[in-house]
């Protein structure tokens, strides 16, 4: 327990990382080692290519998406409290927890969890899905195991069903809508202490 409090003693304002993303002491400690270890040359800051050392994440289809989601357009570097803020989309939601409408929504939430996936396929930020942001998608996902004809033809369907308004694109309200079923929880978890 005292190498915990030792790290964390070394976090600037860890109590209120840990309250905004509902991580624990454990993880947070966990991620802290991950972080530092991902940071090769010891800058507090970790680049796109850092993330490579991952191999889930380096073997993932999307990867490079994946990445891109922890930097803001034009941000070259994350620090660790940006680094946990989105791994906490990662975490189980806690059921637990009191439903409060003056508080906001926690980051592993199901509607945050949906917002971040959206933003995946979002590339250009338009607040919208097209044809094409999916069509990349599927090929990154599907690349040999499919034709360019069969993706396209998926891509088509995928709008036609999800696309409510009929503007040929997918919203966040629809793409929401179209995961209604889905245990996106599930889906949008990882466990984070093994």
């Amino acid at each position: 327990m005292g190498s915990t409090n030792s790290t964390l003693s070394r976090i600037p304002n860890v109590e209120e990382l840990m309250q905004e993303t509902g991580f624990t002491p454990a993880h947070i400690v966990r991620l802290y080692d991950r972080f530092e270890a991902l940071d090769k040359e010891k800058t507090g800051h970790l680049r796109p290519q850092d993330f490579g050392a991952i191999n889930r994440l380096a073997m993932n289809p999307i990867g490079d998406r994946i990445i891109g989601s922890f930097f803001s357009t034009g941000q070259e570097t994350v620090d660790f409290h940006s680094f946990v803020r989105i791994l906490a989309h990662f975490r189980p939601a806690d059921k637990n927890r009191p439903k409060d409408p003056s508080m906001p929504q926690p980051v592993n939430s199901r509607t945050s969890k949906l917002k971040f996936a959206f933003q995946l396929y979002d590339q250009d930020k338009d607040g919208k899905i097209s044809r094409a942001e999916l069509l990349q998608v599927l090929r990154s996902m599907l690349e040999m195991q499919v034709t360019e004809e069969q993706l396209e033809s998926i891509a088509d369907r995928t709008i036609q069903e999800a696309d409510l308004d009929k503007d040929d694109a997918i919203s966040f309200e629809e793409f929401r809508k179209s995961l209604e079923k889905v245990n996106i929880d599930h889906k949008m978890s990882i466990r984070f202490l093994r």
